[in-house]
């Protein structure tokens, strides 16, 4: 019961902070690239490895989840890292 609770004040289940996280990866990410500062693309991948975590925990959960949705966050997941490694070469 008190988890239940937990979920209806947060306002997030775990698919939409799943969202919410790789958005905000996303952000970190493109602002990282563009200005170059090593701190900032640090605190980027950290932000991506934190949405895969988010992203991992969601899976095994399996609460119901949609598959696509799922695949579709890791391909968006998979082209910040994509982008942070070419930054970083």
């Amino acid at each position: 019961m008190d988890k239940m609770n937990e979920e209806i004040t947060s306002g997030y289940n775990d698919l939409q902070q799943v969202q919410m996280s790789i958005k905000a990866a996303e952000k970190m990410v493109g602002t990282a690239t563009i200005s170059m500062d090593p701190d900032q693309l640090q605190q980027a991948s950290n932000a991506v490895a934190d949405a895969q975590a988010q992203l991992a925990q969601a899976r095994a959960n399996e609460t119901g989840v949609d598959e696509q949705f799922l695949k579709r966050c890791e391909q968006e997941l998979q082209a910040c890292s994509h982008q942070l490694t070419e930054a970083k070469q």
